[in-house]
């Protein structure tokens, strides 16, 4: 059986978006602007480079 992991893109206060492999801690909201997901691994990547092309988010 194959083991499919959820992936989040995060967007912080710095206006920079991460690729995060579970759903981010409720402590850490403070500084999350905004979140997508969740995606596949692949799909996170294409995403967060659509979003920084968009200019939603810089890159990290």
């Amino acid at each position: 059986m194959e083991y499919s992991q959820s992936w989040y893109i995060i967007k912080r206060s710095t206006e920079k978006c991460e690729i995060v492999s579970s759903e981010p801690a409720p402590e850490d909201d403070t500084e999350i602007i905004e979140k997508w997901g969740p995606f596949t691994k692949e799909e996170a990547i294409s995403r967060r480079i659509g979003l920084i092309r968009t200019g939603k988010c810089q890159p990290v």
